[in-house]
C-alpha cells in the first residue's frame, strides 16, 4: 500500500514538474508569433496660406475663414490686414503672401506690371460704396458733404490717401465737390479705414468716410449720406494669387473658393456687392 501512494506522488510530482518547466516555452512561442505593432499614421502637415487682405475685408474673411478651414482641415489660412497701399509695398519688399486682396484696383495692377501677380491669376471680386458715418449719438446734422464746413464739425476723419483707397476715394470726393481744400485744417488721417471708422466711434471725429460695409459693423455710427459715386472712381476689389507662393496648389484652390456662390453669399451678408 506504501510503495503505491508513493508512486502515485512521485507520479503526480514529475507531472507537475513537466507542466512547469513547458509554461515559458509555450509563453515564448506565442510571444514570437504575435505580430509586431503596426506604427501609427502621422497625420499630414498643415498648409499654412498668408492672405494679406484690406482691413474692411476683416469681418467677411474671418467667417470664410470658419468654414473653409472647417471642410479643408489639412489648411491654416494666416490674415495680414491692413491698408492696400501698405500691403502692396510688403509684397513689392518680399514679404510672404500666397494671396492678395486690395480695396483698389491700382494696387493690384501695380503687382501685376511688376509680375509679381500674374494678370491671368487675378480678377475683380467685389464692390463697395463709400459713406459718411457720423457719431450714433451726434449732435451735430450732416445731410450732404458741403455741411462739413460747417462750424459744429471740428474733425473729418479720411484714410492717409496715398496709401488706403478709402482715403483716396474720399479725397477724389472732396475734390470733386470743391472741398477738399477747405477741409485741410479739419482732417484727420488714419492708417486704414478701420482707424477712420475708431476715430467716429470715440468722437474724435464728428465725421468719417469709410466704407458701407464698415459702417455696417458698429453699432456707434450711423451713415448720415451714401457719397454721389459720380464724384469717384469704382470701388471694385480685386484678388489675385502672389506668384512667390510655395503653395501654388493651395492659394489657387482658396482663390477659387472665394468666387464660389457660398464665398460671395458670405461677402454679400457683409454689405458687398458682387460683379455682374
Amino acid at each position: 500500500m506504501f510503495l503505491i501512494i508513493a508512486s502515485i506522488v512521485f507520479t503526480g510530482c514529475a507531472s507537475n514538474k513537466e507542466t512547469s518547466t513547458a509554461t515559458p516555452a509555450a509563453t515564448a512561442q506565442t510571444t514570437q508569433a504575435a505580430p509586431s505593432a503596426t506604427p501609427a499614421s502621422t497625420p499630414a502637415e498643415k498648409v499654412e496660406l498668408t492672405i494679406s487682405a484690406a482691413a474692411s475685408l476683416t469681418d467677411a474673411l474671418k467667417e470664410i475663414q470658419t468654414s473653409y478651414e472647417g471642410k479643408n482641415k489639412q489648411i491654416k489660412l494666416n490674415f495680414n490686414f491692413g491698408a492696400s497701399g501698405a500691403l502692396q509695398q510688403q509684397i513689392e519688399q518680399g514679404a510672404p503672401a500666397d494671396v492678395f486682396l486690395s480695396a483698389a484696383t491700382k494696387n493690384m495692377k501695380a503687382l501685376v506690371d511688376k509680375q509679381l501677380i500674374d494678370a491671368a491669376q487675378q480678377k475683380n471680386l467685389l464692390i463697395n460704396e463709400l459713406v459718411l458715418v457720423v457719431p450714433a449719438d451726434g449732435k451735430v446734422a450732416v445731410q450732404k458733404v458741403e455741411d462739413l464746413t460747417a462750424e459744429g464739425i471740428k474733425h473729418v476723419a479720411i484714410g492717409e490717401p496715398q496709401t488706403v483707397p478709402a482715403g483716396s476715394y474720399a479725397k477724389e470726393a472732396l475734390t470733386q465737390t470743391k472741398l477738399w481744400d477747405g477741409l485741410q485744417a479739419k482732417i484727420v488721417q488714419g492708417k486704414d479705414v478701420r482707424q477712420v471708422l475708431t476715430y467716429v466711434e470715440s468722437g474724435n471725429a464728428e465725421a468719417g468716410f469709410v466704407y458701407k460695409t464698415d459702417a455696417l459693423t458698429s453699432q456707434k455710427v450711423k451713415v448720415a449720406l451714401s457719397v454721389d459715386s459720380k464724384t469717384y472712381t469704382p470701388i471694385e476689389y480685386p484678388a489675385g494669387i502672389v506668384k512667390a507662393t510655395k503653395h501654388s496648389k493651395e492659394a489657387a484652390d482658396f482663390y477659387a473658393y472665394l468666387q464660389t456662390k457660398e464665398a460671395q453669399d458670405v461677402f454679400v451678408k457683409y454689405g458687398f456687392t458682387i460683379p455682374k
